[in-house]
């Protein structure tokens, strides 16, 4: 399965209310909404029809967080799904998960590409530097260690999708701020020199879900229900939810 068909069964799923995505590119995934959207892409070049309300907004994520009422375009500012497919590097990509949680409830849903690199040459954090093959994950795998080292609250879940995998995230905490305190040294600690060694557990995938038995799962029902109940409620019930899946 690919990413985008794991993204178009999500939508499916979750019938969300609002979706955001980073990295619109042409629009492939854009595509997929039905609900109201927002698309932040510096460079995008929509070149196929959305059937969608959506706001494309031609700006960098840091910036178009940076905004005071980023989800203007939303009836609130909450974000039921998100698809974060920006710049292929573990600094944007985390603080990409971090602005976006920012406006997530329990039962948001959020999704990470290019999580899943096939080999060293894939997750170069050079893309000038020609691998022989056309796929470019980045280093964006070096946020799931972060993520499952300093939130074990989050499930971290790794789907084996073509080409490049993503990451599945549920129960998001907005007001968790952990993240944000130990941004610097996180960043920091991205920045390193080609080739990256990649955990061989990334590339060979041996813990990632087969996308379509994840699919078939009751939680995302669950998730779905929870976002009409108070967020304690909402938080307790999606911890019932996902305790099978951390």
């Amino acid at each position: 399965m690919r990413r985008h068909d794991l993204l178009a069964e999500l939508h499916r799923l979750l019938a969300p209310r609002t979706y955001l995505e980073i990295g619109v590119n042409v629009g492939g995934s854009m595509t997929l909404s039905r609900t109201r959207s927002i698309g932040v892409d510096p460079y995008f070049s929509v070149d196929r029809e959305i059937m969608c309300d959506v706001h494309l907004v031609r700006t960098s994520s840091d910036e178009f967080f940076a905004r005071q009422h980023p989800l203007a375009h939303f009836d609130e500012p909450l974000i039921d799904l998100a698809f974060i497919d920006g710049m292929h590097l573990a600094e944007y990509a985390f603080r990409d998960f971090v602005n976006v949680e920012r406006f997530c409830h329990p039962g948001s849903v959020v999704v990470i590409d290019d999580m899943l690199p096939r080999d060293v040459p894939e997750a170069r954090r050079d893309r000038s530097v020609p691998s022989g093959k056309p796929a470019w994950a980045g280093d964006v795998y070096k946020i799931l260690g972060t993520l499952r080292e300093l939130r074990p609250d989050l499930v971290c879940l790794e789907v084996d999708t073509a080409p490049t995998g993503v990451v599945v995230v549920l129960n998001p905490d907005a007001t968790n701020t952990v993240l944000v305190e130990a941004a610097d040294d996180v960043v920091e600690s991205y920045v390193t020199p080609d080739p990256q060694d990649v955990p061989a557990e990334i590339m060979d995938r041996s813990r990632a879900h087969d996308p379509r038995a994840l699919l078939d799962l009751p939680v995302w029902g669950e998730l779905a229900a929870a976002r009409t109940l108070p967020t304690d409620e909402a938080r307790t019930r999606v911890g019932e939810a996902v305790r099978s899946l951390r």
